[in-house]
């Protein structure tokens, strides 16, 4: 009896986000999953993280995006393991030949060199120091960073050579790493962003069920602010009719724990995420999922999603302008974003790279 082509039992994707591996956009043939009647003699094992490891060429990744807060990122991972269904990132996984579905949460990469790589860059004479964004694409503190300690590595490096970073996660692992986070908020070195999606445990399991639960995100939030990190929170996505009527409560229960500043993101649905979404909406809400659908694409112009700088992340509309509205005023009365933290960059020391000659002045 043949299934859906595309959708994957839920014993073999338990604790994982996408409900399917759908084959990517660059992809010549397709994949589909259907009972031959050989299936009931024995059943398939379920979706396993793995984890290759890259020794990369390059580390420090450039943008011009006039949307974009920052210039220089670096991403020790490709792929996470957080499984969230409405990550913008999901695409990517398609230029390595994988599914931007399962393959993207489970089937990972790990560039182990990145630390030896950015001293290396940083050492470049014609290198200009500005601000570098941690986890740009994927999250730098998701379940892997435990043992492989990447993304430590990384503020180490940036420590001893006082560059500026600024980090987005939303897992609480963040916290191991406040002793350097400190040490170089303390210089006007770093800043973090904690995104918390909904305060309500179940959604979050839905939508993110790998990642960090409300509370221990909010937890970190107070964690890194008592040690004199800034720390802002980041109501992202903003999914309508499913935790947009949460703005006001998240900022509000973040400002408490300690938070400064804060942003916001619209759900946005690139590529293959468009698929993916419906499919996740469909088994997760299926009383909501048109009307979800609906008024996304009521500020995108009847469209799923509009690339359109300035546009992919606001929306434009009724709908898109109230929410905005909405987010300005809670920030205001609560005093987030009364100044944005700029970070330094004149306290720069050029790392010398192994072998080198320190310089006399």
């Amino acid at each position: 009896m043949r299934k859906d082509a595309n959708l994957i039992d839920t014993g073999r994707r338990r604790g994982r986000g996408a409900r399917s591996n759908r084959a990517g956009r660059y992809e010549s043939e397709l994949r589909e999953t259907f009972d031959d009647g050989w299936e009931s003699l024995g059943k398939l094992e379920p979706f396993k993280t793995e984890v290759a490891r890259e020794t990369s060429k390059s580390i420090i990744a450039s943008n011009d995006s006039p949307d974009v807060g920052f210039d220089h990122s670096i991403n020790p991972y490709r792929g996470c393991e957080h499984g969230c269904i409405y990550c913008y990132a999901r695409p990517t996984h398609a230029y390595l030949g994988l599914s931007p579905g399962l393959d993207f949460e489970t089937k990972l990469t790990a560039k182990v060199n990145a630390a030896e790589l950015l001293e290396r860059e940083l050492a470049n004479p014609r290198y200009i120091p500005k601000v570098i964004a941690l986890g740009a694409v994927t999250d730098p503190y998701q379940p892997i960073e435990r043992e492989l300690r990447i993304s430590r590595a990384v503020l180490e490096v940036l420590d001893a050579a006082s560059h500026p970073v600024g980090i987005v996660t939303k897992s609480a692992m963040v916290v191991r790493d406040v002793d350097v986070l400190a040490r170089m908020a303390s210089r006007g070195l770093a800043k973090v962003a904690i995104s918390v999606t909904t305060l309500d445990r179940r959604i979050a399991r839905k939508m993110e069920p790998r990642a960090a639960t409300p509370q221990r995100r909010l937890d970190a939030i107070r964690a890194l602010s008592e040690a004199g990190v800034p720390v802002g929170v980041m109501a992202a996505p903003i999914v309508p009719a499913i935790n947009d009527s949460e703005i006001e409560r998240v900022l509000e229960a973040a400002r408490e724990a300690g938070a400064q500043e804060a942003g916001y993101v619209l759900l946005r649905l690139p590529l293959e995420l468009k698929e993916l979404f419906r499919e996740w909406l469909a088994t997760e809400f299926p009383d909501r999922a048109q009307r979800v659908i609906n008024i996304l694409r009521s500020m995108h112009g009847g469209r799923d999603y509009v690339s359109t700088f300035g546009h992919r992340q606001r929306g434009a509309g009724p709908y898109a302008e109230q929410i905005g509205l909405r987010f300005r005023l809670a920030a205001k009365r609560l005093g987030l974003n009364e100044r944005h933290l700029r970070l330094r960059t004149d306290l720069f020391r050029r790392p010398v790279p192994q072998g080198g000659q320190l310089s006399l002045l």
